[in-house]
């Protein structure tokens, strides 16, 4: 007896019931495969930023809140919410080195952007910037704009051109090299001008700051804690908490598309024992002829872990592709407005294809335990007499 033909046969031998069971797990499967997908690479970009921060402290009032802190590191525009004061303050601190960033949003073809003020030349030596064309900023109150690369690409702005910012013309001096960071989606202007057009006052966003001694970062938090009221956070606080803000959405959907897979794994036992009533004399004459409980479980427990193997194979690539598709979509949707701009992506990740494939199996598998039980259970009597 050739175990894997009977299967395969028995499970092609009503073709309708075959393909809607095979669904139920496909659409189950796809959808825990697509939110991983893009929930992984949420991450990944999030890991990124953070890196690419350059900072070891992100100085911020003390009443935001983990759903504020991701704006810093997605490149997200943030209210006036430090007094200048706060950044002379902590600038006189010994070894901390520290520079203000204060974000607005202006457009550029009806379309948004970041507008950041900055102080010109200690951002650049902070941030490690390069020119890739044009001439840097000359003073501190010059009335023009520097570019992050993505923007003058996207834009397909030149030097000399002009962009009009709260109804005032300023013109593109600079453009800079790329970094790979959210510093390429930016267009920058001195931190007094901002100031000045966005009609702020001495206010700020936020502030991040280098220390000299990343052995001793506590001391210098109680020391910034010391002179001004407000919230100090390391680079690598920043980023667990973001992370497990992002992990609890996540767990939230993955748990969503859990329920469709337990509901597929109902309807997988739910076949198994239909086929259980529909072939007891086929089970009855297998046991009169010798054949033992063990291989009818055997034949049972694997339908239904074919099931799952299907499934989860053809749940894996629609699940990608529904990935690829929504992408695009969920980035202007409410989930990346709660995200505060960390953009999904789709990306093929060969850990999420065999985990899912074998998560896929299991519970395929485990479904099937209950009906492989009974059948094999029947003795050769009681299920040829079977009417």
């Amino acid at each position: 007896m050739n175990i894997f033909n009977l299967v395969s046969k028995n499970l092609l031998r009503r073709k309708g019931r075959f393909v809607f069971t095979l669904l139920g797990i496909t659409i189950g499967m796809a959808a825990f495969v697509a939110l991983l997908s893009l929930g992984s690479s949420m991450q990944r970009e999030l890991r990124a930023q953070a890196g690419m921060l350059d900072a070891n402290l992100v100085i911020t009032p003390t009443n935001w809140c983990a759903f504020d802190q991701i704006s810093i590191l997605t490149g997200e525009a943030l209210p006036e919410s430090l007094h200048y004061d706060v950044m002379e303050r902590i600038s006189s601190i010994y070894g901390i080195t520290a520079v203000p960033y204060l974000t607005q949003r202006t457009a550029i073809q009806n379309l948004p952007v970041m507008v950041t003020g900055i102080y010109p030349n200690e951002m650049k030596d902070f941030r490690r910037w390069e020119i890739a064309q044009g001439v840097y900023f000359a003073a501190d109150n010059e009335r023009a704009v520097v570019l992050g690369s993505s923007i003058a690409n996207n834009f397909d702005l030149n030097l000399g051109d002009v962009l009009t910012i709260r109804g005032e013309p300023f013109p593109v001096i600079a453009v800079l090299s790329p970094t790979g960071s959210n510093d390429d989606t930016s267009v920058y202007l001195p931190l007094t001008v901002v100031q000045e057009i966005y009609e702020i006052g001495p206010y700020i966003s936020f502030i991040v700051a280098r220390v000299s001694d990343i052995t001793n970062m506590d001391s210098y938090i109680a020391a910034i804690v010391d002179v001004v009221n407000v919230s100090v956070t390391s680079d690598e606080q920043l980023l667990s908490t973001v992370l497990t803000m992002l992990g609890s959405v996540n767990a939230t959907l993955q748990l969503i598309a859990g329920v469709a897979l337990i509901s597929a794994a109902f309807g997988i036992a739910n076949t198994m024992m239909a086929a259980i009533y529909e072939r007891r004399r086929e089970i009855g004459i297998l046991r009169a002829i010798g054949g033992k409980s063990s291989a009818i479980f055997k034949i049972f427990l694997l339908e239904s872990g074919l099931y799952g193997l299907l499934g989860g194979i053809i749940g894996v690539v629609v699940g990608f592709v529904a990935s690829i598709v929504a992408a695009p979509i969920i980035a202007q949707s409410g989930i990346s407005v709660l995200m505060k701009g960390a953009t999904p992506t789709a990306s093929f990740d060969v850990s999420i294809v065999i985990t899912a494939i074998l998560f896929s199996i299991v519970i395929s598998v485990v479904s099937g335990l209950y009906p492989a039980l009974k059948a094999a259970k029947l003795t050769p009597v009681e299920a040829i007499s079977y009417d």
